[in-house]
């Protein structure tokens, strides 16, 4: 029985191979490593306007494709479209496209008469032509019945965990009410416990933050969080943490964005940031590549 199971692995490792896009290379070569499949030669270009060219550059006929590909910033749902149609040319057996980062995730409700549910509609137009869909901790999880196709929701909570756990802290926070699961569900892994704050939004980078009733001195605190664009919500929590007498701050979050001057607008009060290897920057480093691994056995 174990050498069935294993020949069967073999098998459809065999049988498997890696595009990346120009956004996760880094990942779908851990993913490659972990899995011990190749990746496949391709060719991705921009022209001076700024528009794109991708080719493959080996036959990919009876192989199962796998796709590695971001959909934000907007240049990079181009990429994946016409990834897609590139690996189509060819008599593939299946395509599933792993999104590490699905763009548009917090454009999920219509606030306004003549706005459009931006995240519903990526959904459908990124189901075009895949057999199945693979992402990475959505802002909502309820984006996952928008897909037109076979999708799975990979939640990387206990690899973050696993990370804080080296700095041994006291406490978990979330900042806000979007993370108030994801904390409870770190601190339970860690066995300590954990708070969450109250926020309320001034404007696209600046927030109020309530802290409510906690004893943080001298204390590691750990914040955690699905997202970090601005780092506004993030550097205002920090402080306030500082300013109770924490004695260090952990930042640790899935997707980081890290838009403009975040870094430096947190560096101040946050001692640690990490994030995953969705998307890839300098504080990735925590990779979700045995996790996408194992969903695609």
């Amino acid at each position: 029985m174990i050498l069935k199971n294993f020949l069967i692995v073999i098998t459809i490792n065999l049988n498997m191979k890696i595009v990346s896009g120009s956004s996760s290379l880094m990942l779908s070569t851990r993913i490659s490593e972990v899995m011990g499949v190749p990746m496949v030669h391709r060719e991705i270009k921009r022209f001076p306007d700024g528009e794109c060219y991708v080719r493959i550059h080996e036959n990919l006929d009876n192989e199962d494709i796998v796709l590695v590909q971001n959909t934000h910033p907007d240049g990079n749902i181009i990429e994946y479209l016409l990834l897609v149609d590139a690996i189509r040319q060819y008599r593939i057996r299946s395509l599933t496209a792993v999104i590490p980062y699905f763009g548009y995730g917090r454009q999920d409700k219509r606030f306004n008469e003549g706005e459009p549910i931006s995240a519903k509609i990526m959904a459908e137009h990124l189901s075009e032509n895949v057999d199945r869909i693979i992402t990475v901790n959505l802002h909502n999880s309820e984006i996952i019945k928008w897909f037109k196709v076979e999708s799975k929701e990979i939640k990387a909570e206990v690899e973050i965990a696993r990370y804080f756990e080296r700095f041994k802290p006291d406490m978990v926070i979330s900042p806000d009410k979007g993370s108030i699961e994801r904390a409870r569900f770190i601190s339970q892994i860690l066995g300590i416990p954990f708070h969450a704050f109250q926020k309320r939004r001034i404007d696209s980078e600046r927030v109020e933050i309530e802290t409510g009733d906690i004893d943080v001195k001298n204390k590691v605190i750990a914040i955690v969080d699905d997202v970090i664009s601005t780092g506004g919500t993030i550097a205002t929590a920090a402080a306030l943490l500082k300013n109770k007498g924490a004695s260090k701050v952990i930042v640790g979050c899935v997707h980081g964005l890290f838009v403009g001057n975040a870094l430096q607008k947190m560096q101040m009060n946050v001692d640690i940031l990490f994030s995953t290897d969705t998307i890839e920057n300098e504080k990735s480093v925590v990779t979700v590549a045995h996790l996408i691994g194992d969903s695609l056995k």
